[in-house]
């Protein structure tokens, strides 16, 4: 539950409530003016319906039908102990709930009009009484979101289908339903500024590393200062490299992903009004792999994923090879191939580097346009435009047919990346490498990667190594599990 005793600077603070029912409705108008999404209720109970009472609530946040509800509300919480509902009084509601009365809603009481000017922001419901200096506040929250469906970017033939969604509590319980152990941690926190976001990290207590866990919290703490609208917030609070290109936390929306992450002592970020979840730290191997891969069986699961490989290094070098290659080292291309890439050129006006370039800006420009579009109507246009544009460069002669499949190819390769952030920093890195190749060769696509590699050798993940070896072969950690319990009770297969 978030934290409600924390105000904005902009709003009244310890400021205690008065028992003057007009003096406390006057203290939220004031500090709640130009709401019309806020409703004020005025309403009597009590013998002979004296008793005076108001219900606060936003509109928008809480889904409620008449004044009917709060009569029954504060009924159901006291008939029991004080009588018929008609012989409630102040005094008996007061003592009732001093007293820790037990009732069959979630009630707090708020002394304070700051917090409850918070509270009400927060989606609470908020009675005030008069002559109590004190006000019952219900969690009656009910935003409308959508519904869990199948994930939409992390697509799977064999696997769950859930989704995460923009509730946090329908988050909360895809990842307790999954993970049915005291030893699951939540921990809640409010982001700063105008926003409060509503932020919970989870981790495994016996699994997550004492140093890791500590090195976290003291990053994590910045979103209390700091307003926060989505997880890409915190990502960017808590990364250890800012002007890196590549990502050094993954993103999903897959419950399954997050708790067999958790299981490998990884830490997940969840906020509140995002579909996503953030998992850290994240090392490269692990941006190159899907939680599918351990679903299928082992020899399979390799292919796919030395396949990965291959398309993460076609995505990055494909172009800066064939310019190297066609302008600097056409001896080491056989020689019926360079005949058909010459017999391509004839004719073309640009050198290699601005042929390349021309047609990566293009293809870019169109992958962006079939992002902003309309669903129905961006994928036929980048597929569409892609053909046309293609076509009709070869015809007009600014671009050879080779040249055509080249940039085909690498973008082929860069969808084939599970993880849509590690596509982005090799469309980042592919350019200066075709630079660097038209300016010197092979010589220079290998500096340009040795230089990444430097990079990718240095990076850390919340300070773990990002290039950690130890990923590479690492089995699925339930998997894991699962082997070294049967190892345990198979005295042939048991380790010693």
């Amino acid at each position: 539950m978030p934290d409600v005793n924390q105000t904005n600077s902009n709003e009244p603070t310890h400021t205690p409530i008065s028992k003057q029912l007009e003096a406390n409705r006057t203290r939220l108008e004031q500090a709640l003016s130009k709401c019309s999404d806020l409703v004020y209720i005025p309403w009597k109970y009590g013998p002979n319906m004296e008793q005076d009472a108001l219900s606060v609530y936003f509109q928008s946040m809480v889904q409620i039908n008449n004044t009917n509800y709060m009569k029954t509300v504060l009924q159901d919480l006291v008939t029991h102990e004080v009588g018929p509902g008609t012989e409630i009084t102040s005094d008996k509601i007061m003592s009732f709930f001093e007293r820790n009365g037990v009732s069959d809603q979630a009630a707090q009481l708020t002394d304070d009009i700051g917090a409850l000017v918070q509270q009400l922001l927060d989606g609470y419901f908020v009675i005030l009484i008069d002559g109590w200096d004190k006000a019952l506040v219900f969690e009656t929250a009910n935003v409308e979101t959508r519904a869990i469906t199948e994930p939409m970017n992390e697509s799977v033939v064999q696997g769950p289908r859930e989704s995460t969604v923009e509730n946090m509590n329908k988050n909360l319980g895809l990842l307790r339903v999954r993970l049915r152990s005291p030893q699951f941690k939540l921990i809640s926190l409010n982001g700063g500024g105008k926003t409060r976001t509503h932020v919970v990290y989870g981790y495994l207590e016996d699994c997550v590393e004492k140093e890791l866990l500590e090195e976290f919290e003291r990053r994590i703490d910045k979103v209390k200062q700091t307003e926060i609208l989505e997880t890409s917030y915190v990502e960017k609070l808590i990364q250890d490299s800012t002007y890196s290109p590549f990502p050094q936390f993954r993103f999903t929306e897959r419950p399954d992903v997050a708790v067999a992450s958790m299981l490998d002592g990884r830490i997940v970020v969840l906020v509140q009004g995002t579909g996503s979840m953030l998992i850290c730290p994240s090392m490269f191997i692990d941006l190159l792999q899907s939680n599918e891969d351990f679903y299928h069986r082992t020899i399979y699961t390799t292919m796919i994923r030395w396949l990965r490989v291959i398309a993460f290094l076609f995505a990055l070098t494909l172009p800066s090879i064939y310019i190297a290659l066609s302008t600097f080292h056409s001896e080491m291309i056989p020689t019926v191939l360079l005949l058909a890439i010459l017999d391509s050129r004839e004719g073309i006006p640009f050198p290699a580097f601005f042929e390349a370039f021309i047609m990566e800006f293009f293809f870019e420009l169109l992958r962006e346009a079939g992002i902003r579009l309309p669903r129905p109507v961006g994928s036929a246009v980048s597929i569409v435009g892609a053909l046309v544009i293609g076509e009709a460069a070869i015809n007009a002669g600014l671009a050879s047919p080779i040249m055509v499949v080249v940039v085909a190819l690498t973008g082929i390769a860069s969808f084939a990346l599970p993880q849509y952030n590690m596509a982005i920093a090799l469309r980042v890195l592919r350019f200066p490498l075709m630079v660097l190749s038209a300016v010197l060769g092979g010589f220079g696509l290998m500096f340009g990667l040795l230089i990444i590699l430097w990079h990718l050798i240095t990076l850390r993940s919340l300070g773990q190594p990002y290039m950690n070896p130890e990923r590479l072969f690492q089995l699925h950690p339930a998997y894991s599990a699962a082997n070294n319990k049967e190892s345990s009770k198979n005295p042939y297969t048991a380790k010693p």
